[in-house]
């Protein structure tokens, strides 16, 4: 009998952190401003004999190396990222304290050799407490940007996994409802019953399809809108009314997967529903200058059920922060006799020229 061989666990693979962009304004900004705070409360200090010409000549080398450690670590990036684990960070750091030193250092014989006396310690001790400096500062900066690369990482992670709970979410009433239309369909009116069919597939493609969570585009998300109401429109007949009123919508704009169908499923399933009349549901959509406007209109059904719009509207308004960032905004209440929500989507740099005008 043979024994059975187990092979060791494979080693963990330390976790990665990607670096900051250190080419972006922001962090740039960042170094500028840490730079400047620096000399300022150095010059603040009590015992500090420098007058405004020595806090002048120390914001301007502050400011200086600030510079150049930027534009040094913007070129370094790729290479640094290439290191293991957090190695990348201890990179980062190793290069900002070398910058400062061999800086210093040059500053330091530029004094002496020009003779501008503007520097009293000596040579080791100027290097040495620039040095200093710049590795705590370093070091305090460096953690603040690898704390907010693990924020940015989990808010990614929830941003994922909501998609894929939304992807992987069919309420089963509107599917027992689909197939019961489908049945009553297929004799009378096979046509129809196959068109139905068909706009439930893509559905389901949408919902179940790979659990892609990469963006579709306007163009894909206004057909899969319009497949849903089809299906509701066969089941709810002259009680759901809808009125388009698109004007010249970019059809490639990116969007995030399955962001508009479960707000037009909320307003059929909780503004036409519960009325025996039913209503008019309208979509409206423009293109502003830096964006685009999305509403969505339906009439107050009555109360809401439990779990009705507030759920499906956080989750819509996370997705909608995560992608857009914080000049996208996602406002919804009542309106009169009406409940409207409305998507304030900016415009992402390399869109779009096909339109889309019904």
């Amino acid at each position: 009998m043979r024994g059975s061989i187990t092979e060791p666990p494979a080693p963990q693979r330390a976790e990665h952190h990607q670096l900051p962009d250190f080419c972006s304004g922001t962090v740039i900004f960042a170094l500028l401003v840490t730079a400047g705070i620096t000399v300022t409360v150095m010059w603040l200090a009590p015992n500090n004999s420098h007058g405004w010409r020595g806090y002048s000549v120390g914001m301007l080398f502050a400011v200086w190396l600030a510079l150049v450690i930027g534009l040094a670590l913007c070129k370094l990036r790729p290479l640094l990222q290439r290191l293991p684990g957090n190695a990348s960070y201890g990179g980062v750091w190793l290069v900002m304290v070398l910058i400062v030193g061999g800086g210093s250092a040059m500053v330091y014989w530029m004094d002496q050799a020009m003779q501008m006396a503007l520097l009293t310690d000596t040579a080791g001790d100027f290097v040495l407490n620039n040095i200093a400096i710049a590795a705590l500062l370093g070091a305090a900066m460096l953690r603040y940007f690898y704390l907010l690369a693990q924020w940015q990482t989990r808010l990614a992670a929830v941003s994922k996994a909501q998609v894929a709970a939304l992807q992987a979410r069919i309420r089963p009433h509107f599917l027992f409802n689909s197939m019961n239309t489908v049945a009553a369909l297929v004799r009378v009116d096979p046509d129809a019953a196959e068109r139905t069919v068909e706009d439930l597939s893509e559905l389901f493609r949408a919902a179940l399809g790979e659990h892609s969570t990469q963006d579709g585009t306007l163009g894909e998300e206004v057909t899969l809108v319009d497949r849903y109401l089809a299906i509701e429109q066969l089941r709810l007949g002259p009680r759901l009314r809808v009125h388009r009123e698109w004007d010249e919508l970019p059809l490639a704009f990116p969007l995030p997967r399955l962001l508009l169908q479960p707000l037009v499923e909320n307003a059929v399933r909780h503004g036409i529903q519960p009325l025996r009349e039913g209503g008019d549901v309208i979509l409206r959509g423009w293109r502003e200058r830096d964006g685009v406007i999305i509403e969505i209109d339906n009439p107050r059904g009555g109360e809401p059920s439990q779990g009705g719009h507030g759920h499906g509207l956080g989750s819509v308004r996370q997705r909608v922060a995560y992608r857009y960032g914080p000049r996208a905004e996602v406002l919804a209440g009542p309106m009169g006799d009406r409940f409207v929500v409305r998507l304030q989507l900016p415009e992402q740099a390399g869109s779009i020229d096909a339109r889309i005008d019904r």
